[in-house]
């Protein structure tokens, strides 16, 4: 697999896109900044390691994919 700078934040998009979920709709369910998640999803902006366990578990995908260290979304 290919390192990707901004994987997470591709991964991220793909996700909540493919859920039908807007950045607002995301914000309610967990407090998280819109701005913050557009900023992580262009890559502007790093995700905590916090954050990256939080999305993993709303969107119901193993951190590993996230990470772009597997292709597999299944915990």
């Amino acid at each position: 697999m290919d390192y990707k700078s901004n994987i997470i934040g591709e991964r991220l998009r793909l996700i909540r896109q493919s859920q039908k979920l807007s950045l607002g709709d995301v914000e309610k369910e967990l407090g998280i900044n819109k701005s913050t998640l557009a900023n992580i999803e262009r890559g502007t902006k790093p995700a905590s390691l916090s954050m990256v366990i939080t999305l993993a578990d709303y969107f119901n995908v193993s951190v590993d994919y996230l990470l772009g260290r597997t292709d597999r979304k299944e915990l």
